[in-house]
Order: structure tokens, then C-alpha cells, then sequence
């Protein structure tokens, strides 16, 4: 017996699941003799990489967390004062375990199948009548990506709304003093729609000019003053000029909301309700209007149903608005929310309740007063006359870098981004302790001394109280959810009575397309907590980011190398907003070297829905190019349309492998076709899990890509987010890459930000950081062959039962397939039955009717063994069965256990059973379902009751009987 000292178990082992056995196994199922034979196959040879990913050797997991401890010591945790939108908060305990920690809540997928994400679309509920009480407005979507974003979005909302006698307008008026970062986004958004920002004082904003269509102010203000803007509203109202406030949430607990002065819309972040800052993100941001707004409201709405037996039941609401079906003719791309923060921030409001909510702001406000009282008796000027949580104190040049050093002595960050100013903005983790050491700190430059005992008698009793125009006087979170958990046990319980109606990863395979639900590992998550990642501003001094530099560095080298560009930000914070930054990356390199006028977007017409959404918001003309018989780019009318339209082109999107699933031969020659006449090839990255290792962007002559860490890159979906979409770009288009107002992140002729901060949602970058160090070069390739074999394995064992759409020259597919189920609509079958019927069997269904309607899009990916594949093969062909029994008669076309689907516990078991078939063939069609049943708590939702009943807030509990 020798025992091998030098070696431990490789990660790769534990994330890629198919053993050697079953690889050879699932080989001769194929019928090829080896995996490298499988892969020449089916990727081209022409854009194979030649040599290995030069990437550093595979960390083991104990390596791994010895060298990420101390990457994490060289970040430094100081009492941060910051405030701009970022605060330091108290996660509960409860919900930091039983949700940010919880892979029940952090490894499920989008809810669009409503049945069996009952758990998180209630959570969201409680999201959306958080934000609309505490707003004072009537609907709230449930989250978007940060609020710098979010005021973007407001804006473009309210531009395509304009009434008949604005239709001119094109002026939108912000006041200076929203958040410098939200500025920059608005300006990035702005330009392309041509949209005119005028950027000045509120006060004398002259909005009678017919120009203006619409105005934005802050609440409290970026300096921390909460002004009154009740007269700028009126003026708003008179004109037909739209409002938009960005408002923080916590100070909406004491302070008159937005919606009560006639808001149109209310923006901002909930990052302070439990939401670590996490160096930037991820947070979710609210956007919160009025009800006749409902159809135009970017992003998802959560709405109350019923479903089929009557119950109640909670849907994604009026999903036609979507842009995967608006496509060019939609005003957002938003295709991804901040499920997981928001679910927390929900989490957070029943927890605390609004007497909780209201203690805490009163604590944070508290702070602040005595901070101006005792700061002002040493003789320094403080600005602000009404204030929620920030004191802006005006200071002698000569004395600011005096009292910075001896702030960051005592670890206290403060805020010196404007000129002869500090800012010090409190939070719910400061403490009186902290009030002290900030009053040492400014007693050091006066002669006059604070008694600490009086200021210690003092809290225990300070005032609190606003002008009447301020104090907020309406009640708020009324609804018993925000009553009934205070005690840990009661919380912990409802945490858990959400989760156990909801399927993840942690019950089966998702197999969806294009969306890559691979394994979320332990030993990646665990560190985004850790204090060392999790306490830190995005503005914090350098010197106390260290580790999160290291951090972002390695990880721009590494995906550099992966995709063969030059460069990559790490900015965008989605796959959409990768690909709008993409766009606008090309747009300023175009215009640099006087090509301006290039504002035509050529775009399959299999292309996902984000592609035309993100070309017409980065002001292009979207041209169709049409898909020949097998699914590939018909070249010939891509090579037409290209030199029709040669002396305005701008790009070509494309995604590779195809939507359909294939690696199309004809793509390097499709690249030269675009830039041959002129254009700039943006490749949708949504399909890397079938490149890493094999072949890249860079190889097959793209110019820009964008990467889904949340696919490819082992970041979770968290519910529909959060998610990361970073791009690569050529050397030409380096010096473009999107920067920061307030950190220096990018090169001279970088474009404005498109997130507000400056590497978008940082805190989740040591994910897809642990999942490169561990699996190395060797790991990574292997994931992609075994992606692929998986999907080839799923492909010959259904394809004896079902067709499959496209396949490549030798028969193969990518990583993933189309299975073909129109012709099921002779017997009444629809996709959306056997959607429904996986859920009996106990799995999420795969991407339905995307790309082509009628139709199911799989996606095993590398971290599903055979033993789960099979399991999965055996549901869909058993479905296939209970398709032929109504084929042949034998089954009802109308009551059958597809159209009656997903079959609940509740009515299983009742006594009005009258089905034409067994309970059992309704709840245990195969046998492993008798060990291991996972039981959707609502039978099929109805939809269209819900669009024509929309009802986004929680409804009371007697209403579920």
C-alpha cells in the first residue's frame, strides 16, 4: 500500500461529475470511441485553440481557502462614513444563514415556472409592498440591478411615455446634487437616445419650457441636506413634466415619502435593508410608480393569481412586456433582476417590522444629531439644515488632510469627495463608541472640549422631529407579514415554509438553455461573507482594497486569457448590460476615428431577445439576418445585408455556439463578411461553457464578448439574480472600457459609467475567482468537453422518442439542444403540458419555447452526473409515453396527467378526486418518485387572470382559503 503525500483531491473531481466509468458508458451510447474524438466532431477545426489556457495550476480546496484568507487580510475593514448610496447594515444572523448562505435559496433559477417558486415569489411580494409603503407609491417592481441603473431606466420610462403634446420634448432636467455616480449612468444612457441632460440647481429649474419632459432630484440629497421640493413638484405638475426621486428607503421610515409630494416614480437601492456593500454589489435597487405606469415598468412585476383549482398563487405578471418578445420595439433590456438581494431585503423588513424599521432609523438620525451638535460646538460649520443620516461640514483646506490622517488612525473612513467639505454619514452598525472617537478626532483642531459624559447622557434621550412638511405621518408595512416574526424561531420557520416551496439545484438538475445551471460549489460561496469582503465602501481609499484589487486583477488577466482579448471590465453587472456596454464600447471606438455615423446593428434572427433591445438602446438600427434550414446564419443574406448597408454599419451580434445549439462552420467567415464592409463582430457570450479551453472569442475573430459569470463562471443565479456580465474587448477597443466619476478604473477615453459602481457587483467576483484557482487550465477544458458530452449523451437517448431541431455536419450538438414538440399539437399537447408535467416528476423544465416556440432548449452542463442525466432522460421519455396513451386513445385528450399538471399534494389527496386516471399515474409515474418527491404547492397558475387582475402586494392569509 503507498500513500501519495504530495497529493490532495483535486476540485475538478467534485465539479465535474461524470467518472471515468461513465464516461466511456455514455461514449459508446453516442457511438464514439473517445471524448477527444466526440469534440472533433463537433467543434471545427479551423477555431480550435492550439495550445493549453495559460492560466496558473489548480489550487486544491484547503489551498484554496489558506491563499483566499490571506488575499482577504490585505482588504482593511475601517468604520466606513461614506454614505453616497453605500452603507454599512446589520445582516440578521437568521437570514445571512438561512438565505445568502442557503443553496435552497441562492442555486434557483428565474421563477417562470410560478408553480414550483411559490417560496421566492412570496418573498418578493413582501419585496415590492416594502418599496411601495415606504414610497408611497402604488406599484414597485420586484428589484433592479442598482440604482444608478434603476434612475436610468426611470428616465428612459418616462421619455417613451410622453404624452401627444410632449413629443418634442427632449430636455430632462437632474439636479446637481443627485449621487455623482447615478449622473454618470444617466449620461451614459442619455446620449445614444439623444435624450439632453441639463444638469443644475432645482431651484431654478425652469421647467415651464415645452422642451422639458421630465425632472430628477435626490431625497436626502448627495450632500445629505433633505430638501423640500413640494414647489419644484407643483411647477412639474403644471408643465406636464414627469418627476423622478431617488429616495433612501430607511429615511422613508421618518421622512414624507416621494409618492405623498406626486412622484412619478421612485428609485433607489435597498443595499442598507440587510444587504452587505461588498465593495459595490451585488444590491438590489427599487423602482417603485404609479399603476397607469404598469405595462411600461422595466424589469419583472410579481402578481397574485390562482391557479387551477382556485387557490392562490403568485406569478410573474404581464411578461409580454418582457424584452425576449418586444425585441427591437422594447425600451429596456432588462432580462435580470437582484432576486437574491431583494429576497434578503424583503427578509429584512418582516424581521424588523416597521416599529423595528423605525427604531433603527431613529438610531442612525439620532447619531447624526448629536454628531452636528457636538461637531458645531467645536467650532466647524455644518450645512445641512434638515438632515436624515449625513452632516456636510464645511472645513479649512489646510485642516482636511490633518484630520483624514487622524480619522484613519482611529479605522474611520469619512467621505472627502467634495472640494473643502467632509461628509459623515451614519449607519445602523455605528454605535456611540463611534460618535465618540469621531468628536476626538475634530476636538484635536479646536480649543474647545466636549464632556464625553454628556454626550453619553445625552443619547439616552435624543429628540427626534421634523419640520411638518418632512414628518412622515402615514403608516407603513400594515400587512400581518410584517407582524408575525420577531422571535428568531418564528422568522426561521417562515424562511423555511418559503424554501420548501421552491425547486432548486439542491433538489435536481436545471436543465435550461442557454442559462447554464451548473454547480454553485460551497467552497466558492463561503468567502463573500467573510467581513473582509463583505464591510467594504466601493469608494473606500485604495490601501484598504487591496485584496479586492488582487481579486479583480487576477480575474481581467485570467478571462483575458480565456477569451483571447486584451482586456476585460468587470463593470457591467449582466449579461444585458454586458451587452449594451459592448455596443457603446464600439460606438465611441467609431467615433474616434470619424465613423460616427455607423449605427446599423446586423442580428440573427435566432439571436436572444437582449441583442435588438441593447442595439436600439445604444441608438442603432437593428437588420434581421435570416437562419437557413439547420439553424445556422444564412451567410448569403448576411453577406448582402452587410454590404447594403456597409457604409453605416456598425456591428454584428452574434451568439456562439448558435442559440440552436451549434457550432456553426461558416463563423470565422462571417466575422471577415462584417469586417470587410466596415463593421465591428460583438459576440454574446451567453454559450462560453462550450469555448472555455477548446476555443474563444478572440480565436474566432470577434472584437467584443460578454461573459456570464453567472452561467459559465459558477456565480448562482440566486432566483434571477444576481448575475455579472463583464466584457472582453479587442486592443483597439481597450482605451473605451466603461469608467467611474469618483475612482480611477479605466483609461482617458473611456466611456461614462454603465453601473454605479466602479467594478459593478464586485462582492461576487471571488466566486468566479475560486472557480478558475480550483479548477485550473486542465479543469476548465474538461468542463467544456464534459458539457458537451453530456449534451450529446441527453441527445441519443431522447432522439429515438423525440426530434431533435439541429444538429452540427456530423450530427452533434454543442452543449446544448432543441427537442422538437409541435407535433404533439395534434393531440392537444402543448410545450407548456409537458413543462408542467416535469414538475411531477420532480424537475424545473427546461427553456421553453425559446428559440423557437413550441420547442424545449437542455442544458445539462459538466456538473451533472450520469446517474442524474439518466434520471432526467427517464422523466422526458416517461412523458413521452403518457403522450402516445392520448395518441392512441387510450388516455382522455382533455383530462390527462399532462393537461392536469403539475398535480399538488392537496388535491391528490382530497376527496373530489374524478380524473380519468390513478392518483398514482398522477404523483408517481416512475419509481424513483416514491423515495424522493418534490411537490409543487399550487396546481398551474393561471396567467391571464393575473394580467387582468394585477395585484402586486401581499395579500391577507384568509384570502389563500
Amino acid at each position: 500500500m503507498i500513500a501519495n503525500l504530495n497529493e490532495r483531491t483535486h476540485f475538478e473531481n467534485r465539479h465535474n461529475a461524470p467518472s471515468q466509468t461513465d464516461i466511456d458508458t455514455m461514449l459508446q451510447t453516442i457511438g464514439v470511441d473517445s471524448l477527444d474524438h466526440l469534440i472533433d466532431e463537433t467543434v471545427p477545426q479551423n477555431i480550435r485553440r492550439k495550445g493549453k489556457l495559460n492560466l496558473p495550476t489548480a489550487l486544491d480546496e484547503f489551498s484554496y481557502f489558506h491563499a483566499m484568507k490571506e488575499t482577504a487580510n490585505q482588504n482593511k475593514v475601517f468604520k466606513s462614513f461614506i454614505g453616497m448610496g453605500y452603507y454599512g447594515c446589520v445582516t440578521p444572523a437568521v437570514i445571512q444563514r438561512n438565505i445568502l448562505e442557503n443553496p435552497g435559496w441562492y442555486t434557483a433559477y428565474t421563477p417562470y415556472q410560478a408553480e414550483i417558486a411559490q417560496g421566492r415569489l412570496e418573498a418578493l411580494i413582501n419585496f415590492q409592498t416594502t418599496v411601495s409603503d415606504l414610497t408611497g407609491m402604488e406599484i414597485a417592481n420586484a428589484s433592479l440591478l442598482d440604482e444608478g441603473t434603476a434612475a436610468a431606466e426611470a428616465m428612459t420610462m418616462l421619455f417613451a411615455l410622453r404624452k401627444k403634446e410632449k413629443k418634442s420634448a427632449t430636455k430632462y432636467f437632474v439636479d446637481q446634487n443627485v449621487l455623482p455616480q447615478t449622473l454618470d449612468v444617466l449620461k451614459t444612457r442619455a446620449t445614444p437616445l439623444n435624450i439632453e441632460l441639463e444638469i443644475g440647481d432645482y431651484t431654478k429649474a425652469d421647467l415651464s419650457a415645452p422642451a422639458y419632459f421630465g425632472v430628477m432630484v435626490q431625497y436626502p440629497n448627495a450632500q445629505g441636506n433633505v430638501q423640500d421640493y413640494t414647489t419644484l413638484f407643483a411647477k412639474a405638475k403644471e408643465n406636464q413634466v414627469k418627476i423622478v426621486a431617488a429616495a433612501d428607503l430607511l429615511s422613508l421610515t421618518l421622512l414624507t415619502p416621494p409618492g405623498e409630494w406626486g412622484a412619478d416614480v421612485v428609485v433607489g437601492t435597498t443595499q442598507r435593508f440587510g444587504v452587505p456593500m461588498s465593495f459595490g454589489g451585488p444590491h438590489a435597487a427599487f423602482f417603485a410608480t404609479k399603476e397607469e405606469n404598469k405595462r411600461s415598468l422595466p424589469g419583472r412585476i410579481i402578481g397574485v393569481s390562482v391557479d387551477r383549482h382556485g387557490k392562490k398563487a403568485y406569478r410573474m405578471a404581464l411578461q409580454t412586456r418582457e424584452q425576449h418578445i418586444r425585441r427591437e420595439k422594447a425600451t429596456s433590456n432588462i432580462c435580470t433582476a437582484q432576486v437574491l438581494l431583494g429576497v434578503m431585503a424583503g427578509a429584512y423588513a418582516v424581521y424588523h417590522g416597521p416599529e423595528g424599521l423605525e427604531r433603527i432609523a431613529k438610531r442612525v438620525h439620532g447619531l447624526a444629531k448629536l454628531a452636528d451638535k457636538y461637531i458645531q460646538k467645536l467650532g466647524f460649520k455644518q450645512n445641512n439644515d434638515t438632515f436624515f443620516d449625513t452632516l456636510d461640514l464645511e472645513v479649512d483646506p489646510g485642516l482636511i488632510e490633518k484630520i483624514k490622517i487622524e480619522a484613519e488612525a482611529k479605522k474611520i473612513n469619512f467621505n472627502y469627495f467634495v472640494e473643502n467639505h467632509i461628509l459623515i454619514a451614519f449607519d445602523e452598525t455605528h454605535t456611540l463608541s463611534d460618535l465618540l472617537d469621531i468628536i476626538s478626532v475634530f476636538q484635536k483642531y479646536s480649543e474647545v472640549i466636549v464632556d464625553t459624559d454628556q454626550v453619553t447622557t445625552a443619547a439616552d434621550a435624543v429628540t427626534i422631529a421634523f419640520d411638518s412638511v418632512f414628518q412622515r405621518e402615514s403608516a407603513y408595512l400594515t400587512h400581518e407579514v410584517f407582524h408575525k416574526h420577531r422571535s428568531e424561531h418564528e422568522m426561521l420557520r417562515y424562511l423555511k415554509y418559503l424554501e420548501n416551496k421552491d425547486l432548486s439545484l439542491a433538489h435536481s438538475m436545471i436543465s435550461l438553455g442557454s442559462c447554464t445551471m451548473k454547480l454553485n460549489a460551497t467552497s466558492e460561496m463561503i468567502p463573500i461573507t467573510w467581513p473582509e469582503f463583505a464591510m467594504i465602501h466601493p469608494f473606500a481609499p485604495a490601501f484598504q482594497t487591496r485584496g479586492y484589487m488582487h481579486i479583480i486583477e487576477d480575474l481581467t488577466k485570467w478571462l483575458s486569457e480565456i477569451t483571447d482579448f486584451h482586456t476585460v471590465s468587470l463593470q457591467p453587472n449582466s449579461g444585458a448590460q454586458g451587452e449594451y456596454a459592448g455596443l457603446l464600447v464600439i460606438r465611441a471606438y467609431q467615433e474616434s476615428i470619424g465613423q460616427a455615423h455607423r449605427n446599423v446593428t446586423i442580428i440573427p434572427s435566432s439571436a436572444h431577445g437582449t441583442n435588438p433591445a441593447s442595439a436600439v438602446m445604444a441608438g442603432n438600427k437593428v437588420v434581421i439576418v435570416q437562419c437557413d434550414a439547420q439553424g445556422n446564419i444564412d451567410v448569403a443574406d448576411l453577406k448582402t445585408k452587410a454590404e447594403e448597408h456597409k457604409d453605416n454599419l456598425s456591428s454584428l451580434m452574434i451568439t456562439y455556439p448558435s442559440t440552436h445549439g451549434v457550432f456553426e462552420e461558416s463563423v470565422t467567415e462571417i466575422c471577415d463578411i462584417i469586417h470587410q464592409n466596415g463593421g465591428q463582430v460583438y459576440m454574446d457570450g451567453a454559450n462560453m461553457n462550450a469555448q472555455v479551453g477548446l476555443t474563444s472569442p478572440g480565436i474566432i475573430g470577434a472584437d467584443v464578448c460578454h461573459l456570464n459569470l453567472h452561467k459559465t463562471f459558477a456565480i448562482p443565479h440566486g432566483g434571477g439574480g444576481p448575475g455579472i456580465g463583464p466584457i472582453g474587448v479587442a486592443e483597439h477597443l481597450a482605451p473605451f472600457l466603461p469608467g467611474n466619476p469618483l475612482i480611477q478604473v479605466a483609461e482617458d477615453e473611456a466611456i461614462t459609467a454603465v453601473s454605479s459602481a466602479p467594478f459593478g457587483s464586485a462582492g461576487v467576483l471571488a466566486i468566479s475567482y475560486a472557480y478558475i484557482a480550483m479548477m485550473g487550465p486542465e479543469g476548465l477544458e474538461n468542463a467544456t468537453k464534459l458539457a458537451i458530452l453530456n449534451a450529446n449523451y441527453i441527445k441519443a437517448r431522447l432522439e429515438t422518442e423525440f426530434n431533435i431541431l439541429y444538429s452540427g455536419k456530423n450530427g452533434r450538438c454543442a452543449h446544448e439542444m432543441i427537442v422538437d414538440c409541435r407535433s404533439f399539437k395534434e393531440s392537444g399537447i402543448e410545450v407548456e403540458d409537458i413543462a408542467k408535467r416535469l414538475m411531477d416528476y420532480g424537475f424545473h423544465a427546461p427553456t421553453v419555447s425559446f428559440p423557437v416556440a413550441g420547442t424545449l432548449m437542455i442544458e445539462p452542463t459538466e456538473s451533472e452526473s450520469k446517474e442524474e442525466l439518466d434520471r432526467f432522460c427517464d422523466a422526458l421519455l416517461s412523458i413521452r409515453e403518457e403522450i402516445r396513451q392520448i395518441e392512441i386513445g387510450q388516455a382522455d385528450k382533455e383530462d390527462n396527467v399532462l393537461k392536469n399538471a403539475p398535480h399538488t399534494a392537496d388535491h391528490s389527496l382530497s376527496d373530489d378526486w374524478d380524473h380519468a386516471y390513478s392518483r398514482g399515474e398522477a404523483v408517481y409515474p416512475i419509481a424513483y418518485l416514491r423515495n424522493n418527491k418534490f411537490w409543487p404547492s399550487v396546481g398551474r397558475v393561471d396567467n391571464a387572470y393575473g394580467d387582468r387582475n394585477l395585484y402586486c402586494s401581499c395579500i391577507p392569509t384568509e384570502a389563500y382559503s
